[in-house]
């Protein structure tokens, strides 16, 4: 499966980013699908994801700020982010597992100025 990500971009802080990603094909609603951020010289770290019939996941630093849906019949994900934040520069990898293996997107570029 290949994972298309769109929206990055530069802001101000205190503003608001959409992030898109969209799946090749249907990924089961039963398997996550959701977000990572990366920095320079960092390990990637979980943001949020959304799994069917569970409330969705967010990382301490962002619950309250970020809000993540996903569209299974569209296979898409989308991560609303609001209050943007310095320290929320990074790049955004959509991310599903399937089977036990992660599949990712190629990264969008997120750079909030202060």
């Amino acid at each position: 499966v290949q994972l298309q990500a769109s929206g990055g971009g530069l802001v101000q802080a205190g503003g608001s980013l959409t992030l898109s990603c969209r799946a090749s094909r249907t990924i089961f609603s039963s398997d996550p699908m959701g977000w990572y951020r990366q920095t320079p010289g960092n390990s990637r770290e979980f943001v949020a994801r959304r799994r069917s019939g569970r409330d969705p996941d967010y990382a301490d630093s962002v619950r309250g700020r970020f809000t993540i849906s996903r569209d299974n019949a569209k296979n898409t994900v989308t991560l609303e982010m609001n209050s943007l934040k310095a320290e929320d520069t990074a790049v955004y990898y959509c991310y599903t597992k399937i089977s036990g293996y992660n599949y990712w997107g190629q990264g969008t570029q997120v750079t909030v100025s202060s």
